[in-house]
């Protein structure tokens, strides 16, 4: 366990970020909520490293804050900046259809309510089990079950319609 909150950071700062990139589907939203949640931590320093898991809940600062954050900003914002990511990208040869099954999945998960994309990416990206899940969204198990079954029957049937990156922005 890091012993000071410098040492915290340096070791865990690449991970929050991706789990807040994989969130927002955004990196400087993600930087920004990180960088909120690595301030309100530092303040509290103290006693989050007194817990048994400092990461965890530092994890699910960056959880709740996402979930603010969707509060405060429209949908539309983040399907924006997705769209404004894919602008910015240097031109490249033709790359795989690996890269465009991506964008599609970004977009179809940037298209889902906030709870919906919140139980996805930790189910899938952060490998949590459904208690865990409904423990970080603060709702019950039976609860975070069903935002998954819901976020994935809406990627099925984004799936199942064809739809491409850019027909789902």
């Amino acid at each position: 366990m890091p012993e000071s909150f410098e040492d915290f950071v340096r070791a865990r700062t690449g991970v929050l970020l991706r789990y807040a990139t994989a969130l927002t589907c955004d990196p400087y939203q993600a930087q920004d909520i990180v960088q909120d949640v690595l301030l309100r931590a530092q303040q509290r320093w103290s006693r989050i490293s007194g817990m048994d898991s400092p990461e965890g809940y530092v994890n699910r600062m960056v959880t709740n804050e996402f979930l603010s954050w969707n509060r405060r900003r429209a949908r539309t914002d983040v399907l924006a900046s997705h769209e404004r990511m894919a602008a910015y990208s240097p031109p490249v040869a033709d790359p795989t259809e690996a890269v465009d099954e991506r964008d599609a999945v970004f977009a179809g998960i940037a298209r889902l309510p906030r709870k919906q994309r919140a139980a996805v990416v930790l189910r899938f990206y952060a490998s949590r089990s459904f208690a865990e899940i409904a423990d970080e969204l603060g709702c019950a198990e039976a609860t975070a079950r069903s935002h998954l079954s819901r976020a994935m029957a809406t990627l099925r049937d984004d799936a199942r319609m064809g739809r491409t990156a850019k027909e789902a922005l």
